[in-house]
């Protein structure tokens, strides 16, 4: 068979991207579509593939790719198929559904979120700019709404990552969605577990953007003077080093050998945002750790909290998305911190491990194209 790939870039490697690699792995000869793809800051983990990039792609606009949003649409319609494709799988948080299909080529959609920006946290982005520029960020991004939504029915089957994410696609394009929840490493689960609990430090590991609210995090720490450890880059990142006290340290992106270093002096992750879903907790479970999260959005769905029973959890909840919510919860979690079972965390987390998406992924591809098949007859 011959197989697209379209996903929206390929500047920094987080979730969607990791998605975009496991798919690869059924569909090793597939070509990938995509409107940025900057191989020095992304890796070699596309050096097998062919990769076709937009109009878009230069030095000057991968630096601003976040900022030139209402670019999308030009960059997705500069994305020409070179060859006649068999299936057109596309990776969804942006524009990539909306590649020109010409021949009725059946396309599945892999959807991590319809776009954050201009649907579910569009307020949350217009608050993080100055009252000034807002009305003009507005108008393209309803603009940039209202081209999303004439793309909806170049899908023949939508694919959703969560059913949090499930609903926003029945609530802004009316459409119902199959559930496959993404791939965390199987790797991830064959290392040794520390089982003493010497946690110093709490950690934040993600993308540093306005949804993500680490400015919670910032606020919180700053006053209870706890050590907090923030790896990841992103638009908020310089505004909040400047505003963080000296127990709060800023590592950017980190090589996961480093990563796995800090795991072994963490206490919890944090994790304050309202996710789609949220492979990062899930990551950082394998390794024994609990998660204190927003009680919100895809963490519901991969977040047991027994007060109960803390041996029985993998985390806990805080409900309000402000510092007071967060300082109780991370108290409380001191108190029982040594009650969680490293063991327990980790058997939960490898439900969701990459064996399983790649045979519920391959799946769904057989039946969708064996129904197509048979509405060919």
């Amino acid at each position: 068979m011959k197989i697209a790939i379209i996903h929206y870039w390929f500047i920094t490697r987080r979730g969607g991207e990791k998605v975009v690699e496991s798919i690869l792995k059924i569909f090793p000869k597939a070509d990938v579509y995509t409107l940025f793809y900057d191989k020095k800051q992304y890796g070699n983990f596309l050096e097998n593939q062919r990769v076709y990039t937009s109009v878009l792609n230069t030095s000057f606009l991968r630096k601003r790719y976040q900022k030139i949003f209402p670019l999308y649409p030009l960059g997705i319609r500069s994305l020409k198929l070179k060859r006649k494709y068999d299936l057109i799988i596309s990776s969804e948080s942006g524009p990539a559904k909306g590649i020109q299909i010409n021949d009725n080529t059946p396309h599945i959609c892999y959807v991590h979120s319809p776009m954050r920006y201009c649907w579910s946290h569009r307020d949350i982005y217009l608050n993080t700019v100055h009252p000034i520029i807002r009305p003009f960020m507005n108008f393209f991004l309803k603009q940039l709404q209202i081209w999303d939504k004439s793309t909806v029915e170049n899908v023949d089957l939508y694919l959703s990552n969560s059913k949090n994410v499930a609903n926003r696609i029945t609530k802004y394009y009316h459409r119902k969605s199959k559930i496959i929840y993404p791939p965390i490493a199987n790797e991830l689960f064959e290392k040794p577990l520390n089982d003493d609990y010497n946690g110093e430090i709490y950690l934040s590991f993600g993308a540093i953007t306005p949804y993500k609210r680490i400015d919670l995090l910032v606020d919180t720490f700053n006053r209870n003077g706890k050590p907090l450890v923030i790896i990841g880059d992103g638009s908020e990142k310089e505004k909040l080093k400047k505003k963080a006290a000296e127990n709060i340290e800023f590592k950017g992106i980190l090589q996961w050998k480093e990563i796995e270093k800090i795991f072994t002096k963490t206490k919890a992750l944090l994790f304050p945002g309202e996710e789609d879903f949220g492979m990062i907790p899930l990551e950082v479970m394998a390794y024994g750790i609990p998660v204190i999260a927003y009680k919100k959005g895809g963490a519901l769905e991969t977040i047991i909290e027994n007060r109960k029973d803390i041996g029985n959890s993998t985390g806990l909840f805080f409900d309000s998305q402000d510092s007071e919510s967060i300082q109780k919860t991370i108290l409380f979690f001191e108190e029982i911190e040594s009650d969680f079972d490293k063991k327990w965390i980790r058997n939960h987390a490898q439900q969701f491990s990459e064996k399983h998406f790649l045979s519920n992924f391959e799946k769904q591809v057989k039946a969708f194209l064996g129904e197509k098949k048979q509405d060919r007859i």
